[in-house]
């Protein structure tokens, strides 16, 4: 249950700094380094009304503590759209306040305004404590994901 504290935001100029800090953090988690070009680029898209990736923050009694990003995706098969998660990160203090439950939320509202017909995301078997609330708010595939190095 999230923290009655809680609030999701989307994304504006004034959480540039929160989210540095915050993808910084995801971006260590996962051994990515990221140059300040890379995190401009990024923040580029986000601000870009325009641009299909798009964000929230997560900022519990006035603090920033996680932010996620999502965009839409075909699915021909389904001849329809679905959301794609990117990243997701939780600062370690506020860990167990219902942020990362809260922030899948608010990325499902997006998607059944939109019509979407699912979320989908990927992450690293051995994110063992995110693995867990993914476990407790969605269904596990049973599908690969193989990547092509370009």
């Amino acid at each position: 249950m999230p923290d009655a504290n809680l609030q999701i935001l989307p994304l504006e100029p004034r959480h540039r700094a929160a989210w540095d800090r915050l993808y910084g953090g995801y971006a260590a988690f996962y051994g990515v380094n990221q140059t300040d070009e890379m995190r401009d680029r990024v923040w580029g898209w986000l601000t870009d009304p325009s641009h299909e990736v798009k964000g929230f923050m997560a900022e519990l009694d006035g603090q920033s503590v996680g932010i996620t990003h999502f965009r839409p995706y075909p699915r021909p098969l389904f001849a329809g759209t679905g959301g794609f998660l990117d990243d997701l990160f939780v600062d370690s203090a506020a860990r167990g306040h219902g942020v990362a439950d809260a922030l899948i939320a608010a990325v499902a509202a997006v998607g059944r305004e939109k019509g979407w017909g699912l979320i989908r995301w990927i992450t690293n078997d051995t994110n063992y404590r995110g693995r867990a609330v993914y476990d407790r708010v969605a269904t596990l595939t049973p599908w690969r994901t193989y990547d092509i190095k370009l």
